[in-house]
């Protein structure tokens, strides 16, 4: 994803290099903070939250391999951190603009970007039915499809804990959809 090269010389102070990191990297955290919070003005916050620490920090960076898993756990970390405060402030309830940025990519035909919006609401509801861990180790897993390893080392939990998440998580989603069919 990011060179290494292009690492080094961000680390030298090169602003403008750090913008292709932005650039390449942006869209990345945008789609992974969106899934997890489930919505785009909370995601943009993020995607903003994530690129600050990427400056102040990417001197610890040794790999460019070690970058995206570094950046997955960065994201993440800022979307545990708005939910927290999120639970704090009210209940959040996504709006009909949110759902049309989701469905959008799935289809141009008329009927079925409705039915694509109306899934996509439904997997949205139910995803913000987890608890903060589950929902993120389902997004890591199902929608990411990363490897267990690799979630692992963005939540930093162990590989046990991911798998009861994600058993837990998966069985939630199907009673509520055994609920509501």
């Amino acid at each position: 994803m990011i060179d290494q090269k292009l690492i080094e010389q961000c680390k030298n102070g090169n602003l403008q290099n750090f913008g292709e990191i932005i650039e390449t990297a942006s869209p990345f955290v945008f789609s992974v903070a969106f899934r997890i919070l489930g919505d785009e003005e909370l995601a943009k916050d993020v995607v903003q939250d994530t690129m600050v620490t990427v400056w102040e920090k990417l001197s610890k960076i040794n790999s460019s391999a070690s970058f995206n898993t570094w950046l997955y756990r960065i994201t993440v970390n800022k979307c545990y951190d708005n939910l927290r405060k999120r639970k704090r402030d009210s209940e959040f309830r996504p709006d009909d603009k949110t759902w049309a940025i989701i469905s959008n990519h799935f289809s141009e035909q008329p009927y079925t970007e409705l039915e694509n919006e109306e899934i996509a609401r439904l997997i949205n509801f139910m995803i913000g039915k987890l608890s903060p861990k589950q929902k993120a180790v389902f997004v890591l897993s199902e929608i990411e499809e990363l490897p267990n390893e690799e979630i692992s080392e963005i939540t930093g939990l162990s590989k046990a804990l991911i798998k009861a998440n994600l058993h837990y998580a998966r069985k939630h989603i199907t009673e509520m959809i055994e609920k509501y069919t």
